[in-house]
């Protein structure tokens, strides 16, 4: 299917201190293969792929997107998106506008239907003095950092504790940050002749978690020092070492409370805490609330 160019320019040069995100939809889901239903938004959405293939259709160009790259959806721009892995693709989804101008209560009154929308009805996109707009390079592959902040924003929007609104706001500004600065400072990042490394061994982390991870294997892993390991990890990733493994089996272990029916032993287990007890109390740290509490908690929201 061919999708036509259909634009609408609605950018707003405004200093940071006018920028007011409110996010009106944030989700981390898995997708069958497939094409999307061509669709036109009223918000904007960073799509972001955790796992697995896919490909949007913007503008007469299609975007290839593997793991790891996150994709700008500007508002009113017709667009199609499509999961190409065989096994299902997951994305981690966020919908916000910059100024809190949209009055938006469901997923569905963000989609334009087949009627013709008002401009008036879409959201303007915030153009900072010092960064060209996020809408102008589209395809951004984010640091670990903000990827650890995006998870952050979809778990308080889905658990929704007291103040929820406020910690979105936040952690928006956070990201919209991070995206801003990263053609500046990606190649600062990768001149590094570790950085590649340093880069592949923070993804191994991510895929197995439950390894006895410490600063000295990873000094070692690198074939550095622990006091430069731990400072080149902190540049790329944006904290230290044990902070970051420690990160990683939270998000882990909310997924499995989530999407499992393992026992919170089973869990501890999996995510590379040897004993419940010492589990529950790191899980209780990060996240204030029981494992047991949390599992309810998602289950009825």
């Amino acid at each position: 299917m061919t999708i036509h160019k259909t634009v609408f320019p609605l950018q707003r040069t405004a200093p940071f201190r006018e920028w007011s995100p409110v996010i009106h939809y944030a989700k981390s889901q898995k997708l069958e293969q497939g094409k999307l239903a061509p669709r036109r938004i009223y918000n904007f959405e960073l799509l972001y792929v955790s796992q697995g293939e896919a490909a949007t259709i913007m503008n007469g160009r299609r975007y290839e997107l593997s793991t790891g790259h996150l994709i700008f959806l500007p508002s009113g721009v017709l667009h199609q998106n499509e999961v190409v892995s065989p096994g299902g693709t997951r994305f981690l989804g966020i919908h916000f506008d910059f100024f809190g101008e949209l009055d938006i209560h469901t997923e569905y009154d963000m989609i334009v239907g087949d009627a013709a929308p008002g401009l008036d009805r879409f959201a303007t996109e915030a153009v900072p003095d010092v960064f060209p707009p996020l809408s102008q390079q589209v395809v951004y592959t984010p640091t670990l950092a903000c990827v650890a902040l995006m998870e952050q924003l979809v778990n308080e929007f889905t658990m929704r504790p007291l103040g929820y609104e406020l910690a979105c706001k936040a952690l928006m500004l956070n990201i919209l940050a991070h995206l801003l600065r990263l053609p500046h400072s990606r190649s600062h990042a990768f001149s590094s002749q570790h950085a590649i490394r340093l880069q592949e061994l923070a993804e191994e982390i991510e895929r197995h978690p439950s390894a006895a991870w410490t600063n000295a294997m990873i000094a070692e892993r690198l074939d550095l020092s622990l006091d430069h390991a731990a400072k080149l990890f902190r540049e790329l990733v944006g904290r230290p070492p044990g902070e970051y493994v420690a990160s990683i089996r939270h998000r882990e272990a909310r997924k499995l409370l989530r999407e499992t029916d393992m026992s919170i032993e089973e869990i501890g287990d999996a995510v590379g805490y040897s004993g419940i007890h010492y589990f529950s109390r790191q899980f209780r740290k990060h996240e204030g609330v029981s494992a047991s509490e949390y599992r309810k908690l998602s289950q009825v929201l």
